[in-house]
């Protein structure tokens, strides 16, 4: 949002803001990318730097669209990724000077290792429910049927 606003007069932000805002609240990947895509077409004879732009944009930020809904809020913000970077940050500007290059990879590894043990033992950030309603259903589809179960349990069929 920052990105695109930048491209923005001043006067004019709110109001993109407020129609880029309706993207993400779309119920799905369709409509949201239709969405995008009729007001990046608006843009282009009065804001061709904001059309350009979101033009560019698309693949990067509707992909999490497709996303069970439950798992949107979690995956439209870098929150977390942003949290790491500066504790990793905070961590080396304690140590000021690293003596190689090997040191600095050392203490970054440590600091990711240890977010990733927190992470696991603490809770799970999103979790594997919502997924279920994307799994194909079977239907009596052989070939679902045939990725779906052990290859080895099947039973054959007499020829």
């Amino acid at each position: 949002m920052q990105n695109l606003l930048a491209r923005v007069p001043k006067a004019q932000q709110s109001r993109v803001a407020t129609a880029i805002r309706e993207v993400f609240v779309q119920p799905n990947h369709e409509k949201a990318r239709d969405l995008w895509r009729m007001i990046a077409a608006s843009a282009h004879n009065s804001l061709p730097k904001l059309a350009q732009a979101m033009d560019e944009a698309e693949e990067d930020v509707l992909p999490y669209m497709t996303s069970p809904k439950a798992h949107r809020t979690k995956l439209h913000s870098t929150n977390t990724l942003e949290r790491l970077n500066r504790e990793v940050k905070r961590r080396a500007d304690v140590v000021c000077i690293f003596p190689n290059d090997a040191s600095i990879l050392r203490l970054i590894g440590a600091v990711l290792l240890e977010a990733n043990d927190e992470w696991s033992l603490q809770h799970r950030y999103i979790s594997l429910e919502p997924f279920n309603d994307l799994a194909p259903v079977l239907d009596g589809d052989p070939t679902l049927l045939a990725l779906s179960v052990d290859p080895g349990k099947i039973p054959h069929a007499a020829a």
